[in-house]
């Protein structure tokens, strides 16, 4: 299976100014009540396809004391066969498509300018076609679920203003992995505890053009399983985001406008156990993801859509032409 899981940040480079002041209750439950709204259901998965998401999100750097909350949305439909590092024929691979919408909303809170806490909370819906291999009738199947929850440390004291950060924490096992129609390369949830280790750092070259900047942000994060069970451990992810943005500030009535253009190296190795496909779990891949995010006050939205530029699978591997990644957050 082709997989790909934080969301750590990048960031918009406008400090968020004294984000310590307390904004008016109105504003806020006017802003949980567009998130509510706009929520079809509260997501994320991480069992297949999902790890880099992880990387290259561009809202969510805290630029001082105070929370965020935010909403997220992506897309994967994986139903292109790979084999090594091309496209093989469809014949080669019982499965045939794996379809997923990844939801979640999550929360993060800085104590002050160095310690916080992040939290997420993910839910998915996925369809998966694939050959029965023992009758070799196809099977078409969906299902819904709560995938497997991070809740993660941040420490962002190493200077000032906040621009260098590292999170550690866990990803819990409490997506669902027992689905019977489903391998358990596919399933929603992993079925493990995982460590995770992440860390960011942005950096600012001024232009002279006005008070215009150009910047460029780094992170990594690190999925390592620790407890595993029913005898499937997934493999180990890595990925590593380097991107730039331009900081257009205020165009019309929008606070800001960023156009971004990141570039991710995603890993991961193969799965193992009885109950693992190791011949065909794990891979390496390179994204160009452009993208823009814009804000609204305390209301910032960020999309981009990543085109893999290589890909090398393991095995035969359904792989997607192409990745959609939202976040839309509110700063309180």
């Amino acid at each position: 299976m082709d997989r790909v899981d934080f969301r750590v940040l990048a960031c918009s480079p406008n400090d968020r100014g004294a984000r310590g002041r307390a904004r008016s209750l109105g504003s806020l439950l006017l802003a949980i009540a567009l998130l509510i709204a706009i929520t079809p259901a509260f997501s994320w998965a991480c069992a297949c396809g999902c790890d880099v998401f992880q990387v290259g999100t561009s809202s969510l750097i805290p630029r001082g004391m105070g929370g965020t909350i935010f909403f997220t949305y992506d897309f994967s439909d994986q139903h292109e066969n790979w084999h090594d590092d091309h496209k093989a024929p469809k014949a080669d691979n019982d499965d045939k498509i794996v379809r997923s919408h990844f939801f979640s909303i999550g929360a993060q809170y800085m104590f002050s300018r160095s310690w916080g806490v992040m939290a997420e909370l993910p839910y998915t819906q996925r369809y998966f076609k694939t050959v029965d291999e023992d009758t070799g009738d196809l099977g078409r199947f969906s299902h819904s679920a709560i995938g497997d929850v991070r809740v993660e440390a941040m420490y962002t004291g190493f200077s000032d203003d906040m621009t260098t950060g590292v999170l550690s924490g866990i990803k819990f096992a409490s997506g669902d992995f027992t689905n019977k129609n489903f391998d358990r390369d596919t399933s929603i949830g992993s079925g493990s505890t995982d460590l995770l280790l992440d860390g960011y750092h942005l950096g600012k070259l001024p232009l002279v053009w006005r008070d215009r900047s150009f910047h460029w942000y780094g992170q990594a994060n690190l999925q390592q399983p620790i407890w595993t069970q029913d005898h499937y451990q997934p493999g180990t992810a890595f990925n590593v985001a380097l991107g730039a943005l331009y900081d257009f500030g205020q165009v019309g009535v929008l606070d800001g406008i960023a156009p971004i253009l990141t570039m991710i190296n995603s890993f991961r190795s193969s799965d193992h156990g009885s109950n693992a496909d190791t011949d065909n779990t794990g891979y390496e891949r390179i994204f160009l993801a452009p993208g823009a995010e814009v804000r609204k006050g305390p209301v910032r939205f960020y999309a981009d859509i990543e085109f893999p530029v290589f890909q090398h699978v393991t095995g035969n591997q359904v792989v997607a032409p192409f990745l959609l990644k939202t976040v839309l957050s509110y700063d309180f």
